[in-house]
């Protein structure tokens, strides 16, 4: 039920009654029910869907992560799993609409009872969640190897203690462990081209370059010079590798130079999470000082801001206790939206070229992490209570001007595009100087 009372500083020009509003279509309930809700160690950090739409994974609190299959087809948990929820927990459950989803058909089913429901016992507390994919061909029956890493999808796990276990999806086993953070791991991104290259950011102000098919070598360490980094991501070409921590850091490496680094400067607090667009031309950054922030990567430039509070708060406030925390950010596959969860009890979807107030909103209160379908258009919702709801943004036809702009912005990257025979306003749009 929609909250009519809701601070209107919220919202720039809108009351919440008048934003549409995203249905749920699942929900993944705590481990431990509700009863505990307020114990610390239950919280759901992170959560991530595979490349591939196939598997879902989320912390879900007392050192468990738990990995269940994804019904890809119909946009929701396969049948196992959400009797499974429903089976190992109590509490209240939220009103969930599936208008827009059909029951799983016998084919299906079939397909996703293959995939077995796994709650992965990591001895820690999790902090991220990572899925990385491997679309090697080559044959490693000559050499030895500790991982296998052949068209495998691996779970990675960032824990308490600095390390990070790696999972095999297809059979719930640990593969092997990763040492050499001294703190936190807090978080954890794949490369996305099959290499197996994962990065990883920790509280011990390091983020750390991985070759998982070497073994989990550690090949690199990274300083932002904050004291706690707090995400980190690859750009989807995997030529940018991007973190976000303390201190309003926001840093960029190119990394066939990873000795120089950008620095993103706007940020008036911590940043607390980092996403790039589907064609590496924008990068989003989640602060703590009521802001999420678009920016080109490849110039430093601003190009738009995503307030969570009205009027904007001075420097001053917004850097420090406002009510308003920016917990986390992420883009959907069309390029043009993204959703963002904040402490005043609302999940943001906005629409980047209207981005006045968002396009949908939904209440969903002491929401920590949120994340778009790599295929689709739902989005997950993790929270303080160690559960995850599922919720489904309307569907949407890209424009052709924008499916135009992403193929060539794939391939051009900003500082490149003046260079093209174009049209100064065509030159400005490729840019998304248009936002």
């Amino acid at each position: 039920m929609r909250n009519t009372n809701s601070s209107l500083s919220s919202f720039r020009d809108c009351q919440p009654n008048e934003i549409e509003l995203v249905g749920v279509v699942d929900e993944l309930k705590p481990v431990n029910g509700l009863t505990n809700a307020q114990r610390p160690g239950l919280e759901t950090w992170t959560c991530a869907w595979s490349e591939d739409n196939l598997y879902f994974a989320w912390s879900c609190g007392d050192k468990f992560v738990r990995l269940v299959p994804w019904d890809k087809p119909n946009g929701r948990l396969c049948k196992r799993a959400r009797q499974y929820s429903n089976d190992s927990t109590q509490g209240e459950r939220v009103n969930i609409i599936i208008e827009d989803v059909e029951e799983e058909e016998e084919g299906d089913q079939e397909e996703n009872s293959q995939r077995p429901i796994y709650l992965l016992d990591c001895k820690e507390h999790v902090w991220s969640v990572a899925f990385g994919a491997s679309q090697s061909l080559q044959d490693n029956t000559q050499s030895w190897k500790r991982l296998k890493s052949n068209n495998c999808t691996l779970l990675a796990t960032g824990l308490h203690s600095g390390k990070i276990k790696l999972w095999d999806c297809s059979t719930g086993n640990l593969l092997i462990e990763l040492l050499d953070h001294k703190d936190v791991v807090r978080g954890i991104s794949f490369a996305q081209d099959g290499s197996l290259l994962m990065a990883s950011a920790a509280r011990d102000g390091t983020v750390k370059l991985w070759d998982l098919k070497d073994d989990g070598n550690m090949y690199c360490t990274l300083r932002t010079g904050a004291k706690w980094n707090n995400s980190c991501k690859w750009s989807r070409d995997c030529k940018y590798l991007a973190a976000v921590g303390s201190n309003k850091m926001a840093v960029i490496w190119k990394m066939d130079e990873t000795n120089k680094s950008r620095q993103l400067r706007g940020h008036f607090h911590d940043i607390q999470s980092c996403d790039f667009s589907p064609d590496s031309a924008l990068f989003a950054t989640a602060c703590y000082d009521t802001r999420v922030i678009i920016w080109d990567p490849y110039t430093g430039d601003m190009l738009l801001e995503l307030g969570h509070l009205y009027p904007p708060p001075r420097p001053i406030f917004a850097g420090g206790a406002n009510d308003h925390y920016v917990r986390s950010v992420s883009f959907s596959k069309d390029g043009l939206h993204v959703c963002s969860v904040a402490d005043d009890g609302y999940l943001r979807v906005w629409d980047l070229e209207d981005s006045c107030d968002p396009q949908y909103i939904a209440e969903h209160q002491n929401a920590l992490c949120c994340s778009f379908s790599p295929q689709d258009h739902r989005i997950s919702v993790g929270n303080r209570t160690g559960g995850v709801v599922f919720y489904a943004m309307p569907r949407c036809v890209p424009a052709l001007q924008q499916l135009c702009r992403v193929t060539i912005r794939k391939q051009v990257i900003s500082t490149k595009v003046d260079h093209l025979h174009l049209p100064v306003r065509l030159k400005e749009f490729l840019k998304y100087h248009d936002l």
